[in-house]
């Protein structure tokens, strides 16, 4: 999971950029980068950390250009510490390319061969977003034969992409001095989203303003009108002046978006594949609340908590079809990241405890029902069990709003491992015990997805980590047992 935005505007698109970035600082705080070009020529900048820290007065001032795009990374392959898998990528040939990508690959073997012996293209890193700029750069040489470029060659280059990578993608490219092009995998699964807004705040000037990003919220807090996500297999390509090419890439399309970006990732105020993030967990915590009366008994619970931020519209409307008492007694420092995307557990485990203070008040000789969107490893959950009874709570009743997770994510969350999933492989009363929980209520599959997908036209969802079924179809145990041997959480 990454956060990306790309801008082609009618004046200088730095500053755009740089606050789009902000707004999705919550899907990547490991490193961000942002590249401009400016009539051809392309200015980069890419730091370690987090976008408000990251920047500074010269690195804005040298991203001149009215066409760019941006980056923040939460690492799933490669390394999080290594500052040249930061993106975007470069490569200088056909025109000039740079390119970041939120998802993940799942054929990097077979690309990396290939791009050696057959495409001839030498690789830097072990970033998968290294492969996926170079196969777009071969299949783009192959269709061109002049300095012309023109839409039908990006989409017949894209096609090719299509046919050659596997897993999930949403990219962005600048293409030096021709344009700005937007892609998604065939199966829609990592989100992206388009807006425009008419450039008449200029004197003068008459054309269309685009912005492509991994969330619409970021559209809306800038001024674009929300015009559609990018469709599964489809690329948008536009042109330096803003003219709009669509066209559908892909020989079978379907959508079937990440159940995660709802659960977890995204923001509440983001609408993604029609779908309100917000309403969708509101959604969760009703089916959640028939869960909770079937399997707790009878007087255990006294108050309903949330883990903030992502639980809270769980807990509230949980609370509210229990009529029990919603209470806020966990809160957050929130000058710290998400405890999930940060890379490595001991980082993890340390920063659970920075993050939230539990309110004794609150605690104190209460049967408390506290409610997280998810339970992935069990640490970060054993910690806030750990907290509520030091706080005085006398039973501890923990209830996720998602499914148990048993099976590795391979399509851009970091959860490759089965060993450090606290599901797998326990039944829930021996998760019960992990965490130290009186009780343990999980959401079923079938309410996650009904609740997701209630009134809206999407009518499947990718959720491998909670079923183990992989819809790409090309995920394999023994690519599962390569992931677990060669990549570390």
């Amino acid at each position: 999971m990454c956060g990306i935005v790309g801008v082609s505007a009618a004046q200088p698109v730095n500053q755009l950029v740089y606050d789009a970035l902000l707004l999705l600082q919550h899907r990547g705080q490991d490193s961000t980068g942002i590249a401009t070009d400016e009539n051809g020529t392309f200015h980069m900048a890419k730091v370690k950390g987090q976008v408000r820290e990251a920047y500074r007065t010269r690195d804005m001032r040298s991203l001149l250009g009215s066409t760019g795009l941006g980056h923040v990374r939460y690492a799933t392959r490669g390394s999080a510490a290594s500052e040249q898998e930061a993106q975007p990528f470069y490569v200088n040939a056909p025109y000039g390319i740079v390119l970041v990508h939120n998802g993940n690959l799942t054929n990097t073997r077979e690309l990396t061969a290939d791009l050696f012996h057959v495409d001839r293209r030498h690789l830097n890193t072990d970033s998968d977003t290294e492969l996926l700029v170079n196969v777009l750069a071969h299949e783009l040489q192959a269709q061109v034969s002049g300095p012309e470029l023109d839409p039908d060659h990006v989409f017949t280059a894209v096609r090719r992409v299509h046919e050659r990578v596997e897993g999930s993608y949403a990219a962005i490219a600048l293409i030096a001095g021709r344009g700005l092009l937007a892609f998604r995998d065939p199966f829609g699964i990592r989100p992206l989203t388009l807006g425009r807004r008419t450039a008449d705040h200029l004197p003068g000037v008459q054309r269309d303003e685009w912005m492509v990003a991994s969330e619409s919220l970021v559209l809306e807090a800038n001024g674009y009108e929300v015009v559609r996500d990018i469709a599964p297999g489809e690329a948008a390509f536009i042109t330096p002046d803003g003219e709009l090419h669509l066209q559908q890439c892909a020989a079978d399309p379907r959508l079937v978006p990440c159940s995660f970006e709802y659960v977890y990732l995204a923001r509440p105020d983001s609408t993604m594949s029609g779908i309100s993030v917000y309403e969708a967990r509101l959604r969760l915590g009703d089916r959640l609340a028939d869960t909770v009366a079937k399997y707790t008994p009878f007087g255990d619970v006294d108050v309903v908590m949330p883990i903030p931020d992502s639980a809270r519209p769980s807990a509230m409307q949980l609370a509210q079809r229990l009529n029990v008492t919603y209470r806020e007694g966990f809160y957050k420092n929130r000058y710290v990241g998400r405890t999930f995307i940060m890379p490595g557990q001991a980082v993890r485990q340390k920063s659970v405890r920075q993050k939230l203070n539990a309110l004794g008040s609150e605690f104190k000789g209460k049967n408390i029902l506290i409610v997280d969107d998810s339970i992935v490893r069990g640490t970060t959950s054993a910690q806030i069990v750990d907290m509520a009874r030091a706080a005085g709570a006398n039973k501890v009743t923990f209830a996720s709003a998602a499914p148990p997770v048993r099976f590795p994510h391979v399509y851009g969350i970091n959860m490759p491992t089965r060993q450090e999933l606290v599901a797998s492989g326990r039944k829930i009363p021996e998760i019960a015990r992990e965490i130290g929980a009186d009780h343990l209520i999980y959401q079923e599959v079938a309410d996650m997805r009904d609740a997701i997908l209630e009134g809206s036209d999407v009518t499947e969802l990718e959720m491998s980590c909670f079923t183990g079924e992989y819809v790409t179809g090309t995920v394999t145990d023994e690519y599962l047992r390569w992931v677990e041997a060669n990549q570390l959480s």
